[in-house]
C-alpha cells in the first residue's frame, strides 16, 4: 500500500460545509481520505490553517489525518493565497523532513493545489494526480457574473499539462476537459464520487422536524455555499410565487453577520415579501444536516453550474426529492420525473410549478423520495475509493520515465 500526499490548500476537510470556500470538495477529500486509508493507504492531507481552534493534526481514522500548515493570515481572502503558496510549501517540505515519511504519489485538489503539487512534485519525483472540481472556463461560461482571475486560467493549463491525469467526477467533465482546454481524454480518469450512507439515509421525519422546530408547513431546503453561481436569487423569487402560503425555506450555509452575500440575499427575500418564511442557519457539520434532509419536504439546487452536486445526492439519500438544475453531474444521478425533477432553465417559474407539485401532492413526494433513497443507496464512498485505489495503483506500476510528459 502507499503513502499518499494529498493537498487541499484552501478547503479544510474538518471545516464546517457550507462556509465560505467550503462545500462538496471539502467533503470529497474527507470521505476519500478515510476510505483510502480503510483500504490501507497512509493519507496526510495537507491543508492551509484558517481557525485558531484547530488543531495542527487532527486524526480523521487510523492511517489517515488532516495537517495544518500556516501560509499567510488565517483570515486571507482565496484569490490572495496564491501569493502565500511558497510558505504553504517550505512548511509542507519542512513536516515531510521531520516525520522522516516520504510520499509515492501526490493528489491534489483545486487548482492552487494543483500548482503546489507541481512546485513539491519537483523535489519528489512521484506520480500526481489532480482533481480540479471546478474549472474556471466552464464557470464563465455558466454565469456572465462569474469573474475569474486571468491567473487560474493559466496555472490550470499549467497543471493540467504537467500532471500525469486529471480525475473528473462526470464524463461532461472530461468533455469539457477536451472541449475547453484540449486536454487528451486518455489522461482524464472519471471517478463518480459517493455519499456517506451510514450517516446520510431516510430516517424518522417527525422526530427531525420536532427537533428542528418545524411544525405542519411545507419546508423548501437548501444546503451548500453563498455565491451568486449557486442561484438563490432564483430560489427566493422561486419561493414567493409558490401556492402554498404557510411555506418556509430553509437555507445553510454562510456566515450570518459576516457574509455580505448572505446579507444581501437576506435584504432580497425582505423586498419580495418572504422575509418572514426565510431562515438562514448558517454553516453545519456534517453530523447536522441528515436532520435537515430528513425535515425537508422538498430539497432544491438551482446552480448554473455544478460539477457534481454533492449535497442533492445526500439529500436523495435521506429520502428527499430534489428539484435541481440540469447542469453537470446533476443530470448524471438525478432521474427527471422518477428521484426528482430537472429543470433547464434558470428562471424562477419553472422552479416555483415543480416544488409547488411536490409540495401539494404527499403521494407524489413519498414515491419519489423512497425512489431517491433507493438510488442514492448504490453510490457509497466505499465503491469511489476502490475506483480512486485502482487509479493509484496503475500510475504506481508503470516506470517512472513513462510518467513523465515530453
Amino acid at each position: 500500500m502507499a503513502n499518499l500526499a494529498a493537498l487541499s490548500f484552501h478547503g479544510c476537510p474538518v471545516a464546517r460545509l457550507g462556509e465560505k470556500d467550503t462545500g462538496g470538495m471539502n467533503v470529497y477529500v474527507l470521505q476519500m481520505a478515510r476510505e483510502l486509508a480503510g483500504r490501507g493507504h497512509r493519507v496526510d492531507v495537507f491543508t492551509r490553517c484558517h481557525d485558531p481552534h484547530d488543531d495542527r493534526i487532527v486524526e480523521l481514522c487510523e492511517g489517515a489525518r488532516v495537517v495544518h500548515l500556516s501560509a499567510g493570515p488565517l483570515s486571507e481572502s482565496k484569490m490572495a493565497l496564491f501569493g502565500h503558496i511558497p510558505e504553504f510549501v517550505d512548511n509542507l517540505l519542512d513536516f515531510a523532513h521531520s516525520e522522516d515519511r516520504s510520499y509515492d504519489l501526490i493528489h491534489s485538489h483545486y487548482w492552487l493545489s494543483g500548482h503546489i503539487g507541481l512546485e513539491v512534485n519537483r523535489l519528489w519525483g512521484v506520480p500526481h494526480l489532480t482533481t480540479f472540481h471546478t474549472l474556471a472556463l466552464a464557470k464563465l461560461r455558466a454565469h456572465a457574473g462569474e469573474d475569474e482571475a486571468e491567473m487560474r486560467l493559466s496555472v490550470e493549463g499549467d497543471v493540467m499539462e504537467a500532471v500525469d491525469g486529471v480525475v473528473v467526477s462526470t464524463e461532461q467533465e472530461r468533455d469539457d476537459l477536451r472541449r475547453l482546454y484540449g486536454l487528451d481524454s486518455e489522461r482524464v480518469h472519471v471517478v463518480t464520487p459517493g455519499v456517506d450512507l451510514d450517516l446520510f439515509n431516510p430516517g424518522d421525519r417527525a422526530g427531525a422536524r420536532e427537533r428542528l422546530g418545524l411544525n405542519g408547513e411545507p419546508t423548501v431546503l437548501y444546503v451548500g455555499r453563498i455565491e451568486p453561481l449557486k442561484g438563490l436569487d432564483l430560489l427566493l423569487e422561486a419561493v414567493a410565487m409558490l401556492d402554498a402560503a404557510d411555506s418556509r425555506l430553509l437555507i445553510v450555509g454562510g456566515a450570518p453577520g459576516r457574509d455580505d452575500e448572505l446579507e444581501r440575499l437576506r435584504r432580497r427575500a425582505r423586498e419580495l415579501g418572504i422575509g418572514g418564511k426565510v431562515t438562514f442557519t448558517g454553516a453545519l457539520k456534517q453530523a447536522e444536516l441528515p436532520d435537515y434532509y430528513r425535515a425537508a419536504d422538498v430539497f432544491v439546487l438551482p446552480s448554473y453550474s455544478e460539477s457534481f452536486g454533492l449535497v442533492a445526492l445526500e439529500a436523495m439519500a435521506c429520502g428527499t426529492p430534489v428539484v435541481a438544475s440540469r447542469v453537470g453531474g446533476l443530470k448524471t444521478f438525478i432521474r427527471n420525473g422518477h428521484t426528482g425533477y430537472l429543470i433547464p432553465w434558470h428562471c424562477p417559474e419553472p422552479f416555483a410549478q415543480r416544488i409547488d407539485m411536490l409540495l401539494s401532492n404527499p403521494p407524489l413526494r413519498e414515491t419519489m423520495g423512497w425512489a431517491a433513497a433507493d438510488h442514492a443507496r448504490h453510490m457509497s464512498w466505499g465503491a469511489s475509493a476502490d475506483s480512486l485505489s485502482r487509479l493509484y495503483a496503475s500510475l504506481l506500476e508503470a516506470p517512472v520515465e513513462s510518467l513523465a510528459r515530453s
